[in-house]
């Protein structure tokens, strides 16, 4: 069973405002620059309740909306200057995010499916971000003295267990939700 294009688009609407919120419910956490944000959360909810299509594709329209000016990302910014952010990476990674989770729980939703999507989740948040964030670093945002990739790997270390934490109870959401509302079910909202 397809979703009707008119519930997608307000779906995708609704997840990336709820993106939006997520990025800025904690504008003054910031730890060593970085805001700490549940941008994470809302990918993978998305994923996991809309499916990988259309997870991803709001995903996508968050991105667009902070592209075009919208300040939707972290501490409310936006526009095309976000591109030389070095945390712009995390951002671009929702996409995979959303994509990658709804995936997995389109094929499996039991223990080994959640522990998966979740895994992979985080490790593509972090691959994409992480790496943007040292290129950027390395090329055209200004590096501190000593910085090299493994500083920047080494700097992620703090945020894993937050990122952790965030990801573990954004599965158990998915799972409770799936028992409670079956019509939340990703195998047949992306197809």
């Amino acid at each position: 069973m397809k979703m009707s294009k008119t519930k997608e688009i307000v779906l995708c609407g609704l997840f990336a405002a709820l993106m939006a919120v997520g990025a800025n419910i904690s504008p003054f956490l910031v730890i060593g620059g970085v805001p700490v944000t549940l941008q994470l959360m809302f990918a993978i909810l998305a994923g996991g309740m809309l499916g990988s299509r259309t997870g991803a594709k709001a995903m996508t329209v968050y991105l667009a909306l902070g592209l075009a000016g919208a300040p939707v990302f972290a501490q409310f910014k936006g526009g095309p200057s976000s591109l030389l952010s070095p945390t712009f990476g995390f951002v671009l990674s929702f996409i995979a995010v959303a994509f990658a989770v709804g995936m997995v729980l389109e094929r499996k939703r039991n223990i080994f499916g959640y522990t998966t999507g979740g895994i992979l989740a985080l490790v593509l948040n972090y691959i994409i971000g992480t790496n943007f964030m040292y290129v950027a670093l390395s090329f055209w945002a200004e590096a501190p003295s000593g910085f090299s990739y493994t500083v920047a790997w080494g700097w992620m270390a703090v945020y894993l267990p937050l990122d952790l934490g965030v990801t573990a109870v954004s599965m158990v959401i998915l799972q409770r939700l799936y028992k409670a509302v079956p019509s939340v079910n990703p195998q047949y909202v992306s197809k």
